[in-house]
């Protein structure tokens, strides 16, 4: 298969085919992102996506599940995506999921009618990075779009019928008192959207992000292990929710979790409560195995 430059997927992707739609991120100025600072967002070429899309089939034959990446498709124009995706459904016979990266602004940008007609035509899942609930880091971090746009694009997946993962940053304020409202609102933020599936990332600092540079400048400190256990505590103690999948067995995560709120809710907290009163590392996910 061709790619351009490093491919990212979220950890539900894992046995999926990877299509590149497009090349990067159309904000791609997020301050603690560093996954596409090495590319300019570009849609590749309808013909070249779906010589990619005849490749896969010559080698692979049949599939289950697919990604469009890189890390904004949705950006694409809603007629070209549904070539696409009329073109993997008649490739693949046993086609069930189809997956895509969304940003808030590209799903601000298409009318429900577009997206109830990608929902028609395959599409499965829309993943959205909301990272923070709290409107003031919001700015800071640059996501693009207030607190308000976010609840907006993530109501409009749904309404459209399209499953909805968020991803939340856990550690995002830093080693303050912030981190608290973080985690408030963080989990006030998706009690409005009520998402399919909710994923909790531990932040990592990338080089040649602007967050690195803060922290080079002592401008900002990553919260201690059991910080960020107790930051997720507070979360999911504030999550008002139905029938939402949590998860936090991304590999940034000192401690994995999953369950299905509100059922597994108190299960999951004496779970975090049990490790932090513990306070012994042992009980976590050692550095050296922490990843992005």
């Amino acid at each position: 298969m061709r790619y351009e430059g490093n491919i990212f997927r979220p950890p539900s992707e894992a046995r999926s085919y990877i299509l590149q739609c497009t090349v990067g991120c159309t904000h791609n100025r997020c301050t603690f992102c560093g996954m596409y600072k090495d590319k300019k967002y570009r849609v590749r070429p309808l013909e070249e996506i779906k010589a990619d899309i005849r490749m896969a089939g010559s080698y692979y034959g049949d599939l289950e599940k697919v990604f469009l990446a890189d890390g904004d498709a949705l950006a694409m124009d809603t007629a070209e995506l549904l070539e696409i995706l009329a073109d993997l459904r008649k490739t693949f016979a046993g086609l069930r999921h189809i997956g895509i990266y969304a940003s808030p602004d590209s799903i601000l940008k298409k009318e429900i009618s577009e997206l109830t007609a990608l929902k028609a035509a395959g599409l499965t899942i829309a993943y959205l990075g909301v990272e923070t609930g709290d409107p003031e880091l919001l700015r800071e971090i640059r996501k693009g779009v207030t607190y308000e746009e976010m609840v907006e694009a993530g109501k409009k997946i749904r309404q459209a019928g399209i499953l909805l993962s968020v991803t939340v940053l856990l550690g995002l304020a830093g080693r303050t008192p912030r981190a608290v409202d973080h985690a408030i609102k963080t989990a006030e933020i998706c009690n409005e959207m009520n998402p399919d599936y909710i994923g909790a990332l531990t932040l990592m600092l990338v080089p040649r992000t602007e967050l690195y540079r803060k922290m080079e400048r002592k401008e900002f400190e990553l919260p201690e292990p059991f910080e960020i256990l107790d930051e997720m505590r507070i979360m999911i103690q504030h999550m008002e929710l139905e029938g939402t999948e949590f998860r936090s067995n991304h590999a940034s995560n000192y401690l994995p979790i999953k369950g299905r709120l509100p059922d597994d809710k108190e299960k999951i907290l004496k779970l975090i409560n049990d490790i932090i009163a513990k306070n012994d590392r042992r009980y976590l996910r050692p550095d050296y195995l922490r990843a992005l």
